[in-house]
């Protein structure tokens, strides 16, 4: 089986990282199917994931591991992993209990632009935490 067949179609799990070593990783709830919102996983982050059943993303602004949840209590219990055909994206279908965006929304996916344009944007959502209160630094 040619090196392409055994990762589309194979089912060894070989994930790609790209040249920063990261690879994306889409949190999805899984009993609404919401997306949640979207990080990035370096090798450390993903083998964490797998070993607690809790995701653990990289920051690339602070260069570091952290596990969502560690400060705003809003943790994401890993249900299940999918990974794309070529396997350089993932999904974690996650149980959450509460916001999981740091402004204090659901998603991170909050906003929509507008109809008929082209820089406009609209809320779609409301907020169902007050971040302030969460994060006291």
């Amino acid at each position: 089986m040619s090196a392409n067949k055994i990762i589309e179609e194979g089912l060894e799990f070989i994930p790609k990282f790209d040249d920063n070593g990261l690879i994306p990783a889409i949190a999805q709830d899984v009993k609404t199917g919401r997306i949640l919102m979207v990080a990035y996983m370096n090798r450390a982050a993903l083998d964490l994931t797998i070993q607690t059943g809790y995701a653990t993303y990289f920051s690339r602004s602070r260069q570091k591991l952290w596990k969502k949840g560690e400060e705003s209590g809003h943790f994401q219990k890993v249900e299940q992993i999918l990974v794309d055909c070529d396997q350089d994206c993932l999904i974690l279908k996650v149980a959450v209990d509460a916001g999981q965006c740091h402004t204090g929304y659901q998603s991170c996916f909050y906003r929509a632009l507008k109809k008929d344009s082209n820089k406009e944007l609209e809320f779609i959502a409301e907020k169902v935490y007050d971040p302030k209160k969460v994060y006291k630094k």
